[in-house]
């Protein structure tokens, strides 16, 4: 449940312009507070006592501008060119977003060995020593979007299960780059100008994660190689052309794939049989001229996409099997607006595998 609460949480944070992080919210979402507050119960403890912790909260040795509270050291939105000294060695969470930091030194965060989660959206960085988050074994949170970086940052904590830096001027991911993270269920990497000739061989080897995004970027195709261990792939607002067999191989166990806001103008035979668990694919706003083939041999497939493309014609066996048992999941939402298929000329056995009427968007063709 809380992986499903991060991802909704990843997606209403990721939009332009800057929108703030909710910290507390975070806080509260991976059970850093209660944690923390576990560790200073007292069944014995009187009203007076409970003035007495509060006030202990309160951290003396806070930086200078800073709010400290419950080894949270909160540094936002004051004009910082770098990060603070002499912040506390027991702090588990720092923000730094909406300054003006340009650079991350080696000893920035040195001796803070029980940082969890990190945020540096919204500065100026273009520059992260290869050294500057080391002994960082209790990170799992790091926020870099909305910066000036151009490459992905040099040994990043291994642990680390979310990591976002989208909305920065990065354009190659090296080989290696997220080595050792099999940690990891988040990568969110949209707006960067990333080509598919920007990801070089190997750039996710030996990693795993589960949720990687890179919409908004510069891909042609579906890139190569990514994480077998994907269950979610979203690369929405590229200029992808096509989706072919191989693009899709080795995802056996991708739930949902978002391809929405491209120029895909077809889908090979087969391409969607190297998926058999997916549940939501998202196609639509693309220039598609009939539904793509294999969607009636996804047996959990609840959720597509094909609205705004331009598909003239549906077949009776487009969406369902043959046999309705085989189909282990109904579909609960299909859309197919904004395509000049005349609608009233669609079988109703078309959607036999459909939850009801309320599962089907259809409408005549809009214009564009």
């Amino acid at each position: 449940m809380r992986l499903v609460l991060l991802f909704s949480l990843l997606l209403v944070c990721h939009a332009k312009p800057y929108k703030r992080i909710n910290v507390m919210e975070l806080m509260k979402l991976h059970d850093i507070m209660q944690q923390d507050n576990d560790n200073n119960i007292d069944d014995d403890d009187s009203d007076e006592d409970d003035d007495d912790d509060d006030d202990d909260n309160f951290i003396t040795d806070c930086p200078f501008g800073c709010q400290c509270f419950r080894r949270v050291v909160q540094c936002s939105d004051l004009g910082l060119t770098s990060v603070p000294r002499d912040i506390p060695a027991d702090t588990i969470m720092i923000d730094l977003q909406n300054n003006d930091i340009t650079e991350i030194k080696e000893d920035d965060f040195k001796n803070l060995d029980n940082l969890y989660a990190l945020f540096l959206v919204n500065n100026r960085i273009s520059k992260i020593h290869p050294k500057a988050f080391q002994n960082m074994d209790k990170l799992r949170l790091l926020y870099l979007s909305y910066n000036l970086l151009t490459r992905v940052p040099e040994n990043l904590p291994k642990n680390v299960f979310e990591l976002r830096i989208h909305d920065n001027k990065i354009s190659r991911i090296q080989k290696g780059a997220f080595r050792g993270m099999q940690s990891l269920h988040v990568l969110e990497m949209s707006a960067n100008p990333i080509a598919n000739s920007g990801i070089e061989l190997g750039a996710f080897d030996d990693m795993a994660t589960l949720y990687l995004r890179i919409a908004e970027a510069k891909l042609t195709a579906v890139p190569k190689d990514l994480p077998s261990s994907l269950t979610e792939l979203h690369l929405d607002y590229n200029k992808i052309a096509k989706v072919e067999v191989e693009d899709l191989i080795r995802y056996k166990n991708l739930k949902r794939l978002g391809l929405g806001f491209n120029q895909i103008k077809f889908v090979e035979d087969g391409s969607l049989a190297n998926i058999p668990k997916i549940r939501e694919i998202h196609l639509d706003n693309n220039w598609l001229k009939k539904v793509p083939p294999g969607l009636n041999t996804l047996k959990y497939l609840q959720v597509l996409y094909l609205h705004e493309n331009s598909i003239s014609s549906v077949a009776v066996n487009d969406f369902c099997p043959s046999r309705t048992k085989t189909k282990k999941l109904l579909y609960t939402g299909i859309s197919l607006f904004a395509n000049p298929v005349r609608y009233w000329q669609i079988q109703p056995a078309t959607f036999r595998c459909a939850s009801g009427h309320r599962a089907l968007q259809l409408g005549n063709n809009r214009r564009k």
